[in-house]
């Protein structure tokens, strides 16, 4: 199998979810690590920034075959419980199924609505273009979720012989082997107000910040992030720093944003570059850092 998806897993995407191995009312992904919830039957592949990728990012067929079935018409709508009526039947979302030789299937859910680029009968070759990211379904954050079935059965492209070593096993499906990455931070932003979660994870634009902005506020956006973890949020100035803290994360999440800065406290704000750094440390070592700055007239 080839990447599903026409991005760098190292700058443009991330893998956010992976299958569930544990039979229990637990979750635990094929590495004995939290990036799974119960019963997750896949692969999500999602945007680290989607602000930074305006255009979105394609879903491609990660092998050759005959699309099988699809679904398109499902709005891009973030899930709530509210909408669990309207997507009974239909929580891939806009989705695509691909046959492949030999029994293999693989399925891509939660596309762009009107993003679909094949129908039903088509043949496919490795890497053809499908259809967009999306948030179609019950979904809650952009991502394509990325299913495989050996006659009827779900495999794990990272386990296929479903036996969990908890370390890094040769035992894969993808022909370039992926890397399994256990959580950091996906961007970094300036803000004139303390920002919602939604604002990174949706990658919603803001007014940019002046010399006389209501405060100085940095915000990161993370993934996988566990119980323990410290998140250190800093902001320099042209002169000094402006604001600096740091929180020891008090539970797993599957996704987090951590904010903070500095109210205005003089008549403006000095001019100059402000530049923002996060960090994100497990067992004290730094797994994720990420930098921004801004220049203020």
């Amino acid at each position: 199998m080839a990447l599903p998806v026409d991005c760098d897993l190292d700058t443009q995407c991330y893998i956010q979810q992976f299958m569930d191995h544990d039979p229990s009312s637990g979750a635990s992904d094929m590495r004995c690590g939290p990036l799974t919830y119960d019963g997750h039957t896949g692969t999500d592949f999602a945007i680290r920034d989607p602000l930074a990728n305006p255009n979105g990012v394609n879903v491609i067929a990660s092998a050759a075959g005959t699309i099988k079935a699809l679904r398109d018409g499902v709005s891009d709508i973030a899930y709530t419980p509210a909408r669990a009526s309207e997507l009974d039947g239909k929580e891939c979302g806009n989705g695509v199924v691909i046959a492949h030789d030999q029994g293999w299937e693989t399925q891509y859910c939660h596309l762009k609505q009107g993003s679909i680029s094949v129908k039903v009968g088509d043949t496919v070759q490795v890497g053809d273009v499908l259809e967009k990211i999306g948030l179609s379904g019950r979904t809650q954050f952009p991502h394509v979720h990325v299913s495989v079935r050996h006659n009827g059965t779900r495999i794990d492209p990272f386990a296929p012989s479903g036996q969990l070593t908890c370390n890094a096993s040769a035992d894969t499906l993808w022909d370039t082997p992926l890397e399994y990455d256990a959580g950091g931070l996906l961007s970094l932003r300036f803000f004139d107000h303390l920002p919602k979660i939604e604002t990174l994870r949706f990658g919603r634009e803001t007014a940019p910040l002046t010399n006389q902005s209501p405060a100085i506020i940095i915000a990161a956006f993370g993934f996988g992030v566990q119980k323990g973890d410290i998140v250190t949020l800093r902001i320099d100035g042209p002169r000094s720093t402006v604001f600096e803290h740091s929180v020891t994360m008090d539970r797993n999440q599957a996704q987090f944003m951590r904010s903070g800065g500095k109210k205005l406290s003089r008549r403006i704000w000095r001019s100059g570059e402000y530049h923002a750094t996060a960090t994100m440390t497990r067992d004290g070592q730094i797994i994720s850092e990420l930098k921004s700055a801004i220049t203020v007239p």
